[in-house]
């Protein structure tokens, strides 16, 4: 499991053991984007107690995307047929993994999903749910996949998958990063999941999300989409 962290010192150890709890024969990566909090010495001081943590450290934040791609390729060299995402702040609840695991059996992307029946989110206001529901609506919209959760950050990818979609040519690096990944996932013809999960706010620490992240996501969706609509139409046009 990739779990990528940037000042999430009150949190890691926390999330970290929950994991390791609920699936003991997982092994966790963390990667952390030069965290001024001490969050990169609390993740060398889990590595150094369980052989099953292992640490990445990088020198700046470069965004979510980034971290996540530098973990994937970590990962698959090390030769993991599953490599998973998950927050370090909690909100991904570790004992709802087994879900995820289930759903492989027959998915190559399996995504944990807050907006498929049984699915909630915790702890959220109101405007806050509806710029999700209403982004993942756009999305949909825009991009023209039946996934609802596209925007989400709990999930479990095969190996064929992540070879699959080449990972160099990947380029998100922000919070776009995921809704890319799913819509490159089925451009390949490949099976995406979405499993009912319960999502809840962080309690601790700070959050990377804001509205204008949201909106800088949102934008840079619009752009991407419409040159895939473009892209699509020339496809069309020289067949």
């Amino acid at each position: 499991m990739v779990i990528p962290t940037y000042n999430e010192a009150v949190n890691l150890a926390w999330i970290v053991g929950r994991l390791r709890a609920a699936q003991p024969d997982l092994d966790v990566l963390v990667v952390d984007d030069g965290s001024p909090d001490g969050t990169g010495a609390v993740a060398d001081e889990l590595a150094a107690a369980d052989p099953a943590v292992s640490v990445l450290h990088r020198t700046r934040k470069e965004g979510l995307g980034a971290a996540y791609l530098h973990g994937f390729r970590v990962a698959l060299a090390a030769g993991y047929d599953v490599v998973g995402e998950m927050d370090a702040d909690g909100s991904h609840q570790p004992e709802q993994l087994g879900r995820l695991l289930a759903a492989l059996r027959d998915a190559d992307l399996v995504i944990g999903s807050r907006w498929v029946p049984g699915g909630s989110v915790v702890n959220w206001p109101v405007r806050r749910e509806l710029l999700s529901r209403g982004g993942n609506l756009y999305v949909r919209m825009l991009l023209g996949i039946s996934v609802r959760d596209a925007t989400a950050g709990y999930r479990l990818f095969r190996r064929t998958t992540l070879e699959k979609i080449d990972l160099d040519s990947v380029h998100s690096t922000g919070y776009v990063f995921q809704t890319d990944m799913v819509a490159r996932t089925l451009a390949a013809g490949l099976t995406v999941r979405e499993v009912p999960i319960e999502f809840v706010e962080r309690v601790r620490g700070d959050s990377k999300m804001s509205g204008a992240v949201a909106s800088e996501s949102l934008r840079r969706i619009t752009a991407w989409g419409m040159r895939e609509r473009r892209d699509q139409l020339r496809r069309a046009w020289r067949r």
